[in-house]
């Protein structure tokens, strides 16, 4: 279990407890007691304030006006291997900061987050190369997730059929810049589900796309954990986190408000929002 944070309190109170069947859940992802704080430096109003600001550096006088964003709030919570976690909440309510958290892309200002090889973070948002073409992007793509030449030629044509993206056309062989928001998104998801993960985490990508793409989707997350995977998967759509997780945290304004089996946890919250 990789560290991403110092200390070892919870490693060792893991090792401290009696040993289990070979039969026990393996952990993938731990988070104890975990706070996210953002900090937006300089009021950001007003005529001219990136050259205010850059005057302040120069001069070196102290910022004003420091603003703290408390995303996340004393989160706990211990992912296992097989699971498909699915993460509901208002906008805002710190399911993003979450997964980049635990993806080592935010430093913990409390707490710690401890994970088992290597999370691949995908979300809407993921970059790509925009002048390069669709092609290039997957083979690209497929080496910064640490799969080798081979392997990324072995499964490029089964990635661009997963995508779609040539159904109406050579699309494969054009410039990112000519796709649309939804055939990016969805050559961005079928790299990143060429890919076995110890930890994948899906920020929205299910969102895009057709019902039969998202159909796609949704077995292809359900296969990653019979291949002793864990994913999480950030959703606005609760039929897509009803028909592929088999757990949910619910959080709201940075806080975990409950943390259980599908259909309790998104009962519970659909009547809280009604």
């Amino acid at each position: 279990m990789a560290e991403q944070s110092n200390g070892t309190d919870v490693a060792e109170r893991s090792a401290t407890r009696p040993a289990k069947t070979p039969e026990a859940r393996i952990p993938t992802v731990i988070a104890d007691d975990l706070h996210i704080v953002y900090r937006v430096y300089g009021t950001g109003t007003g005529k001219g304030s990136a050259t205010a600001a850059l005057n302040r550096i120069v001069r070196r006088k102290p910022t004003a006006g420091v603003r703290e964003v408390h995303a996340v709030k004393g989160v706990s919570f211990t992912a296992y291997r097989g699971e498909s976690i699915g993460l509901i909440g208002s906008n805002g309510s710190g399911k993003s900061t979450l997964l980049k958290a635990v993806a080592g892309l935010l430093p913990a200002e409390r707490g710690k987050v401890y994970t088992h090889g290597q999370p691949s973070l995908l979300g809407v948002n993921a970059a790509m190369m925009n002048d390069l073409t669709g092609e290039k992007n997957v083979i690209l793509g497929g080496l910064a997730m640490g799969m080798s030449r081979e392997q990324v030629r072995e499964r490029y044509d089964g990635i661009v059929d997963f995508s779609g993206i040539n159904e109406k056309g050579d699309f494969i062989s054009l410039p990112m810049r000519t796709y649309s928001s939804g055939m990016a998104a969805r050559l961005r998801f079928s790299i990143a589900a060429a890919k076995d993960h110890d930890v994948l985490m899906i920020d929205e990508a299910l969102a895009t796309g057709d019902r039969s793409f998202q159909k796609r989707s949704e077995a292809r997350i359900r296969e990653l954990r019979k291949e002793a995977g864990t994913v999480f998967l950030v959703s606005h759509n609760n039929k897509s986190i009803r028909d592929t997780c088999n757990r949910v945290l619910w959080l709201e304004r940075g806080e975990l408000i409950m943390d259980g089996p599908t259909d309790e946890v998104v009962k519970a919250y659909e009547a809280q929002h009604r």
